[in-house]
């Protein structure tokens, strides 16, 4: 099985060395790696030049927003399984791909899935907090759960049943994907409980409080795109639980 993994990236200079490392590390041999970069103006492409013969495709070009991107690179991707790795994102471990090729086809799976781990930019090494898929199911949608979005791999086949991204979100149109796919509990997927990704903090879905309302608004905006019934205090009652994910890193 080949995975295509897309990787989006914005004046990323800085990170999306570590980023592509860590793909071509990876011990798996049928790697399609896909680069979206948004006419970075700081030197990104210098450097994603330098991984030309490793990578499959670049594109560079100004575009709409990061799910626009993720689109293109969608359009692009030709493996049976696909992932999405940021710019600011590495996988922990050389075999995650490895795994994933295994458990999907040995299991016949729709989705698979495993935790991420954020770190400060300044100290890498050391977790801040732990984002654990396993707190995902279908039915918890409605509160706002989502699996960490770098960790979650799907066969093509979810993108041809479902679609892609909707460019109108600017934040959650993750979640809104997980919402329309995952929703009628018809996926097979599988977690399995180690970190395969690792994630600067100061993101833009972890970029301040105005990013938090935003994300919240089109949160619930998702569900009842979807036919999901909830509403804000379903949503917010999820901000109890996170600071479990501090305490058990």
């Amino acid at each position: 099985m080949k995975i295509s993994i897309i990787t989006v990236s914005f004046n990323a200079a800085k990170t999306i060395a570590a980023t592509i490392d860590s793909v071509v590390a990876q011990t798996y041999a049928n790697i399609e790696h896909i680069v979206i970069d948004g006419a970075s103006t700081d030197g990104t492409l210098a450097v994603i030049d330098r991984y030309r013969s490793k990578l499959a495709k670049v594109v560079s070009e100004t575009d709409h927003g990061i799910y626009d991107a993720m689109n293109k690179g969608l359009s692009v991707a030709t493996g049976d399984i696909i992932g999405f790795l940021n710019a600011d994102d590495i996988y922990t471990q050389n075999d995650i791909l490895e795994t994933v090729a295994k458990l999907m086809a040995q299991d016949n799976l729709d989705a698979i899935m495993g935790d991420a781990e954020f770190v400060h930019p300044q100290n890498p090494t050391r977790p801040i907090r732990r984002f654990r898929s396993n707190r995902f199911n279908p039915s918890r949608i409605a509160w706002g759960w989502m699996p960490a979005h770098p960790a979650l791999f799907l066969h093509r086949s979810v993108f041809e049943r479902f679609g892609i991204f909707k460019t109108s979100y600017r934040i959650a149109g993750d979640f809104e994907l997980v919402a329309r796919i995952f929703h009628q509990g018809t996926l097979k997927y599988q977690h399995v409980p180690n970190v395969w990704v690792r994630m600067l903090t100061g993101g833009v879905s972890t970029g301040g409080w105005r990013n938090t309302i935003l994300l919240n608004q089109e949160v619930l905006r998702a569900c009842r795109e979807n036919g999901i019934q909830t509403n804000f205090l379903k949503i917010l009652s999820k901000y109890l639980v996170k600071p479990l994910e501090f305490l058990n890193k």
